[in-house]
């Protein structure tokens, strides 16, 4: 670190030595000493300039992140079901079982509209469907409708690890059952349920 101090000493060492023997060309050293400092001051205002650019662009580099996590945080994801509370109930069940809450508002979608009281001429019930045998091997009320919707994720959630986590073939299955869609490798040759399959990943993609 250079000792400004002491230069300027002996600057005006060297300068009462030149006054003391009246050697012209004014007091030596002041020149000298005039340029450092004004050298000395331009070196401060550039540091404080690329210090104040440097934190002008880390908060512009830093604002868009700030949003970008806020955003993540805080976006929640719109569903497919106009029906705020239907809505909540799916992301529950969803979260609870680890499913795509769009894949499972998907199905719900197609199944019954939404609709808890809907029943199948053979037999599903609700929102999500539900066989009563199929309900009763899920440990579900398929006529309780919170029990109803967490009983179709669960049952998606099978079907997907059943399959190794390929959506066509769970949703296949979830209408056809999973042996169908293991006899026929895939989504079996029924018109009703490739219609269902159609239906329900035009909804979630």
């Amino acid at each position: 670190m250079i000792d400004f101090a002491g230069i300027r000493q002996v600057q005006m060492r060297i300068a009462a030595i030149q006054e003391q023997f009246g050697m012209p060309g004014g007091v030596p050293g002041m020149l000298f000493q005039k340029k450092l400092d004004s050298e000395i001051e331009k070196a401060k205002g550039v540091r404080s300039a690329d210090a104040a650019a440097a934190h002008s662009d880390a908060a512009r580099d830093a604002a868009p992140k700030a949003l970008r996590a806020a955003g993540a945080k805080g976006k929640t994801e719109a569903l497919p079901i106009a029906d705020k509370p239907l809505a909540d109930l799916v992301r529950e069940a969803s979260a609870k079982f680890g499913v795509d809450p769009k894949l499972v508002s998907a199905v719900a979608e197609v199944e019954s509209g939404g609709n808890q009281n809907a029943v199948s001429g053979a037999g599903a019930v609700g929102i999500m469907q539900l066989m009563p045998e199929t309900a009763a091997g899920l440990g579900v009320n398929p006529y309780d409708e919170k029990e109803n919707v967490e009983g179709g994720a669960k049952y998606i959630k099978e079907m997907l690890d059943t399959f190794g986590g390929d959506v066509k073939k769970a949703v296949a299955a979830y209408n056809a059952g999973p042996q169908a869609v293991k006899d026929y490798g895939g989504v079996p040759p029924y018109r009703e349920t490739q219609n269902y399959v159609n239906k329900v990943l035009d909804i979630y993609q």
